[in-house]
């Protein structure tokens, strides 16, 4: 007996317990969303954010989704977040989000990031990453690496 499918409602919001089928490499299946999100949490988190053609309740499955993304696929999590990540940082006894020190102690972020070798801790974009080498520098030239000065010149 065929299993029945359930099409995407880009209209819909969908909640973990509708049933949604997706093409997989074994064909399409159908499961309902909280399935989805333990068997292809990336996936599921591209349709919701960056095609935007899957609504879901924030509470009940965005939420649970980006806790379990971080688990699923840390470097993927990383990217998403990027300044929003909440990030252990000298000077404060508790995490705090990477865009705090970014935005308010340049200088300082920089020396902990780039020079104290924590780049794998929070992802910065290109943008990002030029925004911080312009300040740097501006504050203190002499801080900036060599290879960050070649890229303020390209």
């Amino acid at each position: 007996m065929p299993e029945a499918v359930a099409p995407l409602d880009s209209t819909k919001i969908y909640l973990s317990m509708d049933e949604l089928s997706l093409d997989t490499e074994e064909g399409i299946k159908t499961f309902r969303l909280g399935v989805w999100i333990n068997l292809d949490p990336v996936r599921i988190h591209k349709m919701i954010v960056r095609e935007k053609i899957l609504q879901v309740d924030t509470m009940e499955v965005l939420n649970p989704l980006v806790s379990k993304l971080r688990r699923a696929d840390p470097d993927y999590y990383k990217k998403f977040m990027g300044l929003r990540l909440v990030i252990d940082y000298p000077g404060y006894s508790t995490g705090i989000l990477a865009q705090i020190p970014f935005e308010n102690d340049p200088v300082g972020f920089y020396k902990w990031w780039r020079k104290g070798k924590h780049e794998d801790k929070v992802y910065l974009s290109p943008g990002n990453q030029f925004r911080l080498i312009q300040k740097v520098k501006m504050m203190d030239s002499k801080m900036v690496l060599k290879k960050d000065l070649e890229l303020l010149l390209r």
